[in-house]
């Protein structure tokens, strides 16, 4: 591990750039959905014992903020809370220490941390283990719509907003998720996923601020306007890995959805550089219009894409 950033958490090269999904593999603004296994369903990183932390400071101080439950899902967010429970058990890697059924994560000194209390609702306990939030949508006469969720880490959006909505609602302002063909491939997805069935998909986004707690719209810093080089220093590449499954006793589909956050710099020391670079530059440039202005990059495109092309160009400098 080379550097802590200001927020505490820890980028090297080991770290940064897991998941590339501007890479030219896959489309934005596309469904995306490939094969996962059990063994890879939950992910650990180097960002684990902050990100847990940010979690039990959230859950802390805003705990309505970032924790919805309709009462009749119990039965499920136990469901969701033993599926947690027996993927860590094989991974020694995460808790080598168990107490009462459940993971214990300790303090250097042995102090057992980031423990839930009594009554605690197990979707919020599962949520507590993992980097993961955890999403549950519940299949109604309109659709399946969003009845449970713990949210520590939303990328633009509100849980006290979609909370209740259905798919319909809740990508309201995706573009053609509602108009176009994605909406109904989701669709066919949810009535048609069995419980033996784990998929995975990512999207991407670019941000200017470390913080995973991200609720609101987003808006970049006007310095990055200038296209320059320098500019990009301040920026990260916010990659959501998000996984779903159906559950087998209640039915419902359980999304994880894990915040990647990778500094943009930081593509100069990957072996991949001078070709990652270039394909978030052409996939930044594939943009319509209404998906730019999703992303928050309406403004910004021509900038990034410019001091994007500086960077593969020293790069390419560099190498030669």
């Amino acid at each position: 591990m080379e550097e802590v950033l200001a927020s505490g958490f820890w980028f090297g090269a080991v770290m940064a750039f897991l998941h590339t999904p501007y890479d030219g593999s896959k489309q934005p603004f596309s469904v995306g959905l490939e094969p996962a296994g059990e063994a890879e369903w939950l992910e650990t990183d180097e960002a684990f014992l902050p990100q847990l932390a940010r979690k039990q400071d959230l859950l802390a101080s805003a705990r309505e903020t970032v924790f919805q439950a309709k009462e009749d899902t119990v039965d499920a967010q136990r469901e969701v809370l033993d599926l947690v429970v027996s993927n860590l058990r094989s991974r020694p890697d995460a808790y080598p220490d168990w107490s009462g059924g459940l993971p214990v994560l300790r303090h250097e000194n042995g102090e057992a941390v980031f423990a839930g209390g009594p009554g605690e609702p197990e979707l919020l306990t599962a949520s507590r283990f993992i980097q993961e939030d955890l999403v549950l949508m519940r299949k109604s006469d309109a659709g399946y719509y969003l009845a449970a969720a713990c949210l520590c880490f939303p990328s633009s959006w509100s849980l006290a907003d979609k909370f209740g909505q259905s798919m319909h609602g809740i990508h309201e302002h995706v573009p053609d998720f509602n108009t176009g063909r994605m909406g109904q491939v989701v669709a066919r997805i949810f009535q048609n996923l069995q419980t033996s069935q784990l998929l995975a998909r990512y999207n991407w986004s670019i941000y200017d601020t470390l913080e995973l707690h991200h609720p609101k719209p987003k808006s970049l810093s006007p310095q990055i306007l200038d296209g320059s080089l320098a500019s990009l220093g301040a920026l990260f590449i916010r990659v959501e890995r998000q996984t779903l499954r159906r559950l087998p006793g209640s039915g419902d589909i359980l999304f994880t959805i894990k915040i990647h956050h990778d500094p943009i710099s930081q593509l100069q020391r990957d072996p991949r550089g001078c070709a990652l670079v270039g394909s978030l530059r052409e996939q930044l440039l594939g943009l319509s219009a209404d998906q730019l202005a999703y992303k928050g990059l309406m403004p910004f495109r021509d900038a990034l894409a410019s001091a994007l092309s500086r960077m593969a160009a020293a790069e390419s400098e560099a190498l030669a």
